[in-house]
This record gives structure tokens, C-alpha cells and sequence, in this order.
């Protein structure tokens, strides 16, 4: 079984109104000057990012958003997450300084929700096998970081670093997980995008840890 999001969208926000709204950014911006505080790259009528260690395109003209390496359509959910990177991206270094969900706006009312599509599922699937937490991080690109029993940084876009820390279980420690977000990660997403491309990796990292 392969396991994926809540399929409950509209509850963080209305997917064809995100739409229509990303799109009409998308027509009102510099697009060249985008690229450069975003890390796309442009070429006429095409944008190229990497979202999860992959590459996507967007289409200038249709604002339409297409993985670069086959013609597989992607969810609406996808597109909107990355046409709000692309769109709202302000090009601000990384300051060295991590937080937690809790630290975003809104993030002490909606931390219960976050731990359940994400802090949850990762300690479920990895808190006994720190291990295999590392060998799924390889297909999201991750690097390993210095937190805990293990860590990975997985990149969710260019200026986005996004930090999983496992702390392993025993017969007598209940394993604990966390998720940590360079402090300036509100000029690039806001937080219901956080939430979404949080559940993204946890999911993926799941159905790569059974292929392993």
C-alpha cells in the first residue's frame, strides 16, 4: 500500500482558488528577477526549478507546472506548492538560525495536526531503525546532518532546507522525531505551504524506506 497525504486538501485551503491566484502572480512579476532570488533558471517562456530533488518546468504563457523528465501530469496540490515558491521568493540568505513549526505563525494552533501527518508517521516507520531513515532520504537528495541518532537535510527547494531529526527508540525510550526550518523560511512559503511540502517528504520518505 502505498501510503500518501490527507486526501482533505480544503482544509488548509481552497486548491482552485490557490490556483487561480498563483497563476495571476505568476503573470505580474518580474520573471527574470524571480529566477534569481528563487534559483530557477530561465530560458524563453520556461522556468526550471527542482522541487524534491527533481526538476520541473513552468510554462510562462499557461503558468501550467510539468516534471522536466516525463510527461506524467502532477496534483494540483504540487503545482500551487510550487508556484507559491517560485511567486513569492524573496532571495534572503539562509541566517544560520533553525525553528520549529511551532515558531510560525499559527504554528502552536496547528502543531497537534502537523505531528500527526508528519512527526507521527516518521517516528511510526523509523523510530526503531535509524538506518533505514537514512537510506530513504537518497532518492529526496538528502545530506545528513549532526542532530540526534540521525538526521537529513532534504532540500524541498533551492532556498528551502528543511531538517528531520530521529531520536531511536528502545524497549524502553519511546522514539521522538522533529522537523526544523532555517528561521527565514516564511520569505519563501507560508505556513500552509510548510505543512504540505512537510507531509510530502514524510509520505515519500515512507514509500522509499519499503523499497529499500
Amino acid at each position: 500500500m502505498v501510503w500518501q497525504p490527507s486526501n482533505n486538501n480544503h482544509s488548509v485551503y481552497n486548491l482552485d482558488v490557490a490556483s487561480a491566484i498563483a497563476r495571476g502572480r505568476l503573470a505580474s512579476i518580474d520573471i527574470a528577477q524571480q529566477c534569481q532570488k528563487s534559483g530557477a533558471e530561465y530560458s524563453p517562456e520556461t522556468i526550471t526549478l527542482k522541487y524534491l530533488n527533481r526538476d520541473y518546468r513552468i510554462n510562462v504563457s499557461t503558468a501550467d507546472v510539468s516534471p522536466v523528465d516525463s510527461n506524467q501530469s502532477i496534483s494540483l496540490r504540487d503545482k500551487i506548492l510550487i508556484l507559491h515558491y517560485f511567486t513569492q521568493a524573496k532571495g534572503t540568505s539562509l541566517p544560520g538560525k533553525q525553528i520549529t513549526y511551532r515558531d510560525l505563525p499559527g504554528g502552536m494552533v496547528y502543531y497537534p495536526t502537523f505531528i500527526k501527518r508528519t512527526i507521527k508517521p516518521i517516528t511510526d516507520c523509523f523510530g526503531k531503525d535509524s538506518t533505514l531513515l537514512r537510506q530513504a532520504g537518497k532518492p529526496l537528495g538528502a545530506r545528513q546532518g549532526e542532530f540526534g541518532d540521525a538526521s537529513l537535510i532534504i532540500n524541498a527547494f533551492a532556498r528551502v532546507p528543511i531538517t528531520i531529526v530521529l531520536w531511536q527508540g528502545d524497549n524502553e525510550l519511546t522514539p521522538q522525531a522533529n522537523l526544523l526550518f532555517d528561521a527565514n523560511i516564511g520569505d519563501y512559503l507560508e505556513p500552509e505551504d510548510v505543512t504540505i511540502v512537510c507531509e510530502t517528504i514524510t509520505w515519500q520518505l515512507i514509500n522509499y524506506s519499503k523499497k529499500v
